[in-house]
């Protein structure tokens, strides 16, 4: 069972900056996908980050320019750096990874980013 667990996510204020990791149990080479999601209160969970296995990586379109997703590989890690925060950016931020194109995929149990002066 693969384990994935966030941390990095706190109190920020607007305009600031933080990083959130997320630890994976296995090898993060092996996952097709890993991504980062994220949900606001009363919202559905959206997609924020993804990259590929071979390193490719995409973006909601209101996030790009602001968050940046990277990996390291020896320390089987996933980040997201995240800039110039609004309150807006506020939710729990998840880490994903699929195995496959198929499945199975697995989630963390999220980290709380709170946007607010």
């Amino acid at each position: 069972q693969v384990q994935l667990v966030e941390s990095g996510g706190g109190l920020v204020q607007p305009g600031g900056s933080l990083r959130l990791s997320c630890a994976a149990s296995e090898r993060i080479f092996s996952f097709y996908v890993m991504r980062w999601y994220r949900q606001a209160p009363g919202n559905q969970r959206e997609l924020v980050a993804v990259i590929t296995r071979g390193g490719s990586t995409n973006y909601s379109d209101s996030l790009k320019g602001r968050f940046t997703i990277s990996r390291d590989i020896p320390k089987n890690t996933l980040y997201l750096q995240m800039n110039s925060l609004r309150p807006d950016d506020t939710a729990v931020y998840y880490c994903n990874a699929l195995l496959s194109s198929t499945g199975p995929d697995y989630w963390g149990q999220g980290t709380q980013v709170t946007v607010s002066s």
